[in-house]
């Protein structure tokens, strides 16, 4: 491919010469001889202030959107520097995402979950989908690492290559308010856009909810391509209601809730060993029987048997595939060791989310009969809205027993700040609580503190690795750390031996 090939319908403000390409690249340290370089402001850096290094390396030509020609060298100024690199992106690759059925999945909770499902169900009725998201990247049978929800618009369209090379036909993809705001997904024709709801989250970037929300219906009104086919909206959430005022005239539309919508509920069962119920749809009404947990659950079911729907998928294929999803990596997972209690790692860092979690945790132990106690180990991310600490402290309180108030990616900032933070929300509850800076250390906390029939939620880190504080990355999972804290409490051994150890 030739340079002004790869500059086809990029908007220029000036562009000279032409040279052939062998790749391209936004990060000077990946550029190799004969590539281009696509020099873009960032939210932290500006790689126009490595366009020397990438020269070095070896690259042929520059795409600025900053910087106007140099002499020698092919190169093109553009006003969108984004926007361009979706362009060349899916020009290099010969416009992959054309050759794919995409579903868009956004909003606030659920993503994650409600994309997991949909992949499942469609994989059932014989169809071959990648999967794009914050957990991991996902084609046919193999998994990448994921390390953003929705990745920049090159290795999107590296991804899609992949997918159809694999012989998938459907991408399930989350798509994050950031992605849609910097237009990461600029130029990706969906076919079927999701939403499942909106709650305060990401207000440091976005500033106020009306600016988080119109960021969101960006996925509705199409990014630098049509509108979605259909849009399938949870019309028991506000941002909801006003979002089927938006599509109304634009394409299909398909409604979701628990008790109203297209698609809804009825006979609703939720237990301590899953959930059951009657899905209500416009072409009838099919039995439902999950192994996920909770009311919040219901929302994701509901909202991936609609979009399968959307996909022209057999309803009953689809429930038949509901029935042998049991769980998404971090996201209410439970970490069994045969204690007397019930440990749940769960990704939960909004005060909504907490909410949900520890209200499925009460419901839990009100079916289960038991009269045991909601212990809750949470904290709150540094560098991130100031403004949700104390109401995650609030919903922390309000729906647990005992509170271990911990650090949580503190990155930049003290982590005894950003608990400080939290403790007016936590403090307004009048439930009792504990501080213990050290995560770990937390963990073990509250599994020695749980009892026979109580329930231990460890919230805010899910499926992540890591732990990201000022002095670095350390590696640091969860799950592996409740596990440890069984162990070294005596489970998960012989009898004789933990009698022995007592």
């Amino acid at each position: 491919m030739n340079f002004l090939q790869l500059l086809d319908g990029v908007d220029c403000l000036a562009q000279q010469g032409d040279t052939g390409i062998a790749g391209l690249d936004y990060d000077s340290r990946r550029v190799k001889p004969g590539w281009c370089f696509v020099a873009i402001k960032g939210d932290s850096t500006d790689g126009n202030r490595y366009v020397e290094a990438a020269l070095r390396a070896g690259a042929v030509a520059v795409v600025s959107d900053s910087e106007p020609p140099r002499r020698g060298i092919a190169w093109a100024q553009v006003p969108h520097g984004r926007r361009a690199l979706a362009r060349l992106s899916a020009n290099f690759y010969g416009h992959p995402a054309h050759w794919l059925f995409t579903t868009g999945i956004t909003g606030t909770n659920g993503k994650t979950t409600t994309s997991f499902l949909l992949q499942a169900m469609l994989r059932a009725i014989g169809r071959k989908a990648a999967l794009v998201g914050t957990v991991e990247y996902r084609i046919v049978n193999e998994v990448y690492p994921a390390h953003h929800t929705t990745p920049e618009a090159l290795e999107l369209n590296q991804l899609f290559t992949r997918s159809v090379r694999a012989g998938c036909t459907e991408a399930v993809m989350e798509v994050s308010s950031h992605a849609l705001q910097q237009e990461r997904v600029y130029g990706v024709p969906f076919n079927v856009a999701v939403f499942t709801n909106l709650t305060r989250d990401h207000l440091d970037y976005h500033r106020t909810m009306d600016d988080y929300f119109a960021a969101k219906m960006v996925l509705f009104k199409g990014c630098g391509a049509e509108p979605p086919r259909t849009a399938v909206i949870n019309v028991e959430d506000e941002h909801g209601r006003e979002l089927v005022k938006l599509c109304s005239g634009t394409g299909n539309l398909i409604t979701y809730g628990i008790e109203r919508g297209d698609f809804h509920t009825s006979e609703l069962l939720v237990g301590h060993s899953g959930t059951q119920f009657r899905l209500i749809t416009p072409e009838g009404d099919v039995p439902v029987c999950s192994p996920l947990l909770g009311r919040v659950n219901v929302y994701n079911l509901v909202a991936a048997c609609a979009a399968a729907f959307a996909r022209n998928a057999e309803l009953r294929a689809v429930t038949e595939a509901v029935g042998e999803f049991t769980r998404v990596p971090g996201r209410f997972e439970r970490v069994d060791l045969g204690q007397p209690f019930t440990v749940i790692v769960d990704y939960a860092h909004t005060d909504d989310a907490l909410r949900n979690l520890t209200a499925v945790a009460r419901d839990f132990l009100v079916e289960r009969g038991s009269a045991g106690h909601v212990i809750t180990v949470f904290g709150c991310g540094g560098d991130r809205d100031r403004s949700k600490r104390p109401l995650m402290g609030e919903a922390a309180g309000r729906g647990s027993d005992f509170v271990v108030l911990t650090s949580d990616n503190p990155r930049n900032e003290e982590p005894l700040n950003i608990m400080n933070d939290v403790l007016p929300g936590l403090q307004r509850c009048g439930t009792r609580y504990t501080l213990e800076l050290d995560r770990r250390s937390a963990i073990r906390l509250a599994v020695n503190e749980a009892k026979t029939g109580d329930i231990v939620l460890v919230a805010g880190k899910g499926h992540e690795k890591v732990q990201v504080t000022s002095t670095g990355v350390v590696p640091f999972d969860d799950i592996e750390e409740a596990r440890k804290a069984l162990s070294d409490a005596g489970y998960g051994m012989p009898q004789t031996a933990r009698a022995a150890q007592s």
